[in-house]
């Protein structure tokens, strides 16, 4: 997820983009689990995106 893209959405967007990182981290999490999950480092990313949108969306809100 590129800084652009976040940057030019809005905040109930970006807020719609959060909750589905968050769901997939839980995904994630529970492939870990289970050792289903292959690739570990997707949980690294995904917490960087949901770290990223927090971000964006705490500007937006100052913002305002």
């Amino acid at each position: 997820m590129k800084n652009t893209e976040l940057a030019s959405k809005d905040l109930t967007a970006l807020n719609a983009e959060l909750t589905e990182l968050l769901k997939t981290g839980f995904k994630l999490r529970m492939q870990k689990g289970t050792q289903q999950l292959t690739n570990t480092s997707q949980l690294g990313k995904n917490k960087r995106d949901i770290a990223r949108v927090k971000t964006f969306i705490a500007q937006k809100t100052a913002q305002k």
